[in-house]
């Protein structure tokens, strides 16, 4: 071998470059004899060296498949071979033998199954290798080729899948080594439980290959290997890789919520919860999340769980959830996250205010000095429906920043919101992520140029019209045809007498209203009434004419008769059944005594008890001394000349009907003549006086009765006896 540090000194002055170039050959020489040429030691003395592996032989329980290749880097050869049976009892002996050259070399006591050796490069070789075993005899394989033709390039060293539509397309990087000589790879593939490969696809170049009409729902195994060419006169398959199915559903966001953060203004956390099918064959979920803007960068999140937490500013952002595997991507859910309008600092509080100048520039004002805790500020612009454009600055002193040479003019009588973010890090001002990277300051609008509005209040009505008032309302005009930032409305109305317009008068109403009561107007007068809006340019187009007459005193008197007609007519027509009805649910009815049992029996004509005595005697048991009679009596003549005794029709009722007092007044017959009261109705309180009354007046008959009777008969006895003598 040749060391460093000498120097050859034989070859003339005058051909330096010459005296290099043989150095060069002369070091690569020595190089390759030393890589090439095997140990002494490896030369074959005799055949007796290889008897006692002569009686070795083939079998198919024994080792098999032995193979050897080169490697490019480093150059070396290497021979593989697969074990017999009880692999780990035996050990293996390696015998290279390339006999043109007469070289034997013999690796003994090998316990693996792969072994690098020495060869010449420029020989053909004979590889056998021996299997040991101390339950069996001896079994051996046997390999044989040239050198040359055994370089091998080997299987790729990183490979990636991706499954789309029925599609598969594999991207390989191969060893440095063998990079430049591989120009194609082939992809066979098998579906579980297939026995045999597919044909080969052949890819287009050294890193991509696509292979369709692949069943999307079915798990592939696939095997790579490089194309033979002349760089590479064998190539390595790789092993099998699985390959899952391909992911098809879209996952679902069940749960969105957009909340502040405690102490942290102009920031808000974003909590998203989504769901996926349990029997698609994913291992996680991508998020992507980046501003509408475009800003970048677009950050990428990775999770297992299908849930997720940010923490954003108030600007508008675009969210994308995919579930992933190691061969496919589902097809993103899409959400949009609108820009926050709510916050400590709203447009036109004063805390942001921009100028423009013209339609290249503008200058952004803040109120706070901000530069005491930020460096690094990002402002954003937009107009309604367009995307915004965004420029981020450092600023260490002052509280405005002019932004020129912008991506797009300002458009005249175009309204644009402008956002202020803040932003923490100070050795860049751009982003380096998007979760919890800034917070929003402040939100305001602008014109860069102002103008009368081009479009009128529309929807123009008009009601609750009176003898001198009429209530009107209309529709705001839209912010595309305000032109400006709109300071009012102004109501023009007119008298319009026989279809022509009279002396006219207007009004200036607040923008944010939509409502307004004209007052002070003639009675039965038409009136014209057009509505427009002005900012700072002045006043807009105005709204068609709208006609509308007051009341009229005599129409309005007319009214108020008919309406009181209306009104006594209904209460006649339903008022009795109204009341009917409310006295059966608020006043209940009260029962009438009068129709008791109770007010029945003592009416009824009947003898008290007390009487039954009195009238079961017999006129032959009465009993009396005299007979008084109060009133007038006559006496006829019989015919037989005799007196009869007979009183007047009046006298006939006082002895039927009752007796009398003891101051000659008749009593009443308890029998008859009930005590009514004389309304229909009577409390509980009259009928117990009343049965008292009468149950009084019944015993003093009683007694009464007795005694006139008891005279009445002593009286008629003696009498009759005058009468007979």
């Amino acid at each position: 071998m040749v060391r460093g540090g000498f120097h050859l000194d034989f070859l003339p002055s005058t051909c330096s470059s010459c005296a290099s170039s043989t150095l060069q050959f002369f070091i690569f020489g020595l190089i390759l004899v030393y890589y090439t040429t095997p140990s002494s030691s490896g030369r074959c003395s005799s055949s007796k060296d290889f008897s006692q592996y002569q009686n070795c032989r083939i079998h198919p329980d024994g080792v098999h498949d032995l193979d050897c290749f080169r490697r490019r880097k480093p150059p070396v050869t290497v021979c593989v071979w697969k074990p017999g049976r009880l692999p780990s009892e035996n050990t293996y002996t390696l015998i290279v033998k390339q006999l043109p050259r007469n070289y034997c070399r013999v690796y003994p006591s090998i316990t693996n199954f792969s072994k690098k050796i020495d060869i010449f490069v420029t020989v053909n070789m004979t590889v056998e290798v021996v299997e040991h075993s101390k339950s069996a005899n001896c079994t051996k394989a046997v390999f044989g080729g040239s050198p040359g033709s055994l370089v091998r390039c080997g299987s790729p060293n990183e490979v990636t899948f991706s499954r789309r539509s029925g599609s598969l397309l594999v991207n390989v990087s191969w060893p440095r080594e063998d990079a430049r000589a591989i120009k194609k790879f082939s992809v066979s593939y098998k579906a579980p439980g297939g026995r045999s490969w597919s044909e080969p696809v052949i890819s287009q170049n050294a890193t991509a290959c696509r292979v369709d009409n692949l069943n999307a729902s079915l798990v592939y195994s696939v095997r790579i290997r490089c194309v033979t060419s002349d760089g590479c006169p064998q190539c390595a398959a790789s092993e099998a890789h699985t390959v899952p199915p391909e992911l098809t559903t879209q996952p679902l966001i069940v749960h969105l919520q957009d909340t502040d953060i405690s102490g942290r203004r102009g920031s808000r956390l974003l909590s998203l919860t989504w769901k996926f099918p349990a029997e698609e064959q994913h291992d996680g979920y991508r998020v992507t999340v980046g501003k509408a803007s475009g800003e970048a960068p677009r950050e990428e999140m990775n999770t297992s769980r299908p849930e997720i937490a940010l923490v954003l500013s108030h600007s508008a952002y675009h969210l994308a959830i995919s579930a992933v595997n190691n061969a496919s991507t589902s097809p993103p859910v899409r959400r949009a996250v609108p820009q926050r309008g709510g916050g400590p600092r709203r447009a036109g509080d004063g805390t942001l205010n921009v100028t423009a100048h013209g339609n290249a520039s503008f200058t952004v004002y803040w109120r706070d000095d901000l530069v005491r805790d930020y460096v690094c500020y990002s402002v954003e612009w937009t107009r309604k429906g367009h995307a915004a454009a965004y420029r981020s600055f450092y600023q260490n002193k002052g509280n405005h920043r002019s932004l020129s040479s912008l991506p797009e003019p300002l458009e005249p009588f175009t309204r644009y919101s402008v956002t202020l973010h803040t932003r923490p890090d100070r050795d860049t001002c751009n982003m380096k992520r998007v979760n919890n990277s800034e917070s929003t300051y402040g939100t305001t609008q602008f014109y860069s140029t102002q103008g009368a509005p081009g479009g009128a209040p529309s929807n123009i009505s008009i009601s609750r019209v009176t003898l001198d008032s009429a209530a009107l309302r209309w529709s705001s005009i839209p912010e595309e045809d305000a032109r400006g930032f709109l300071l009012g409305y102004r109501i023009h109305y007119s008298e319009h007498p026989h279809g022509r317009p009279g002396t006219e008068r207007n009004v200036t109403v607040d923008p944010t209203l939509n409502s307004f009561e004209l007052r002070n107007l003639k009675s039965g007068t038409a009136y014209e009434v057009q509505v427009s809006g002005f900012t700072a340019a002045g006043e807009g187009v105005r709204s068609p004419g709208s006609l509308f007459k007051t009341n009229e005193q005599e129409s309005s008197h007319l009214r108020g008769i008919i309406a009181i007609f209306a009104v006594v007519a209904s209460v006649l027509m339903f008022g009795p059944v109204v009341l009917r009805r409310a006295k059966g649910i608020v006043w209940p009815s009260i029962p009438n005594p009068e129709k008791s049992n109770a007010m029945q029996n003592i009416d009824e004509p009947r003898e008290l008890e007390l009487l039954e005595p009195i009238t079961t005697l017999q006129v032959e048991e009465w009993d009396t001394a005299s007979l008084r009679l109060e009133e007038k009596q006559h006496l006829t003549p019989s015919s037989e000349g005799e007196g009869t005794l007979t009183g007047s029709t009046e006298t006939a009722r006082t002895l039927t009907g009752g007796p009398a007092d003891a101051t000659g007044e008749a009593v009443p017959d308890v029998r008859g003549g009930p005590l009514a009261p004389p309304g229909g109705y009577t409390t509980l309180d009259m009928f117990q006086r009343a049965t008292e009354s009468r149950t009084q007046d019944a015993g003093r008959a009683a007694t009464g009765r007795m005694d006139y009777i008891g005279q009445f008969s002593t009286s008629l006895m003696v009498d009759s006896e005058a009468a007979e003598t």
